[in-house]
């Protein structure tokens, strides 16, 4: 009987949940039963990184320090690879329960880690409708056209991604061909001003401005991206794909609804 009970109560879900990263943060918020989610980031707070600043706005806000997460008493702790160790292991060494999430890098592992938050906190019945509706989504953006323009992802300090991010995953999903993988770049990096309008893209898609102002912005504002703007362009918010979440069919619809707006006028 004893041994019965020890697995029953191994087997509840837990009660403080807190999430130390902003793609952890997301994902608990949309899976987490009322009141169990009891602290997220500073960053899941900020509209220009966090598709969900207004529903963090009702929770706790760390900082990621093992201090202040030891003293909300969690009795479990939500972390990616990329939390710093010395936070992880601190919190371990307390006795307290710290989970690691893979970051998605591809669509094809968002399902994957909803469904591993879900079980986690015990909400398996809610990942499994959220990814069902994910993956409905996902279908349903397909373009129709089989037409590829060509595109390329301008960010400050002409940055830029390619192959093996799943930014070029989305870019290629809608339809279109990355500039970035004719020019050799694997996953993140730098393409020159000069080879962008050497390659001459359809389609010039820029990363959002951040308050105030930097040099890393001002190539941003060239004239030769401005002649490149003039044909057709978009912004894509960074908050709605800087997690592998449901929240990235929002950039997918966007540039979904461009392939066709170009494509259509051919």
């Amino acid at each position: 009987m004893a041994l019965i009970c020890a697995t029953a109560a191994a087997a509840e879900p837990p009660r403080r949940v807190v999430s130390l990263n902003l793609c952890t943060d997301q994902l608990a918020m949309m899976l987490a039963a009322p009141g169990q989610l009891i602290s997220v980031t500073h960053l899941a707070a900020d509209p220009m990184i966090s598709v969900m600043a207004d529903q963090a706005a009702g929770f706790h806000i760390n900082h990621a320090r093992a201090e202040e997460i030891h003293a909300l008493s969690p009795d479990l702790v939500l972390a990616v690879s990329w939390t710093p160790r010395h936070t992880v292991s601190m919190l371990r060494r307390l006795g307290i329960e710290v989970r690691e999430m893979p970051l998605a890098e591809r669509l094809e592992e968002i399902p994957a880690n909803i469904a591993q938050i879900g079980e986690w906190l015990g909400r398996e019945d809610e990942a499994e409708a959220l990814i069902a509706e994910f993956e409905a989504g996902l279908a349903a953006l397909a373009p129709g056209n089989p037409a590829r323009p060509r595109a390329v992802l301008h960010y400050s300090s002409n940055y830029t991604s390619g192959p093996g991010t799943m930014a070029h995953q989305i870019l290629t999903r809608a339809g279109f061909a990355n500039i970035a993988e004719e020019a050799g770049i694997a996953g993140g990096g730098t393409l020159p001003m000069e080879q962008i309008v050497m390659l001459a893209p359809e389609l010039l898609i820029q990363g959002q401005r951040y308050p105030g102002a930097s040099r890393a912005e001002a190539v941003m504002d060239h004239p030769a991206m401005a002649a490149l703007r003039e044909g057709r362009s978009g912004t894509i918010s960074d908050a709605e794909w800087v997690c592998g979440t449901p929240h990235v069919l929002r950039t997918l619809a966007r540039l979904a609804g461009l392939h066709e707006q170009i494509t259509g006028s051919e």
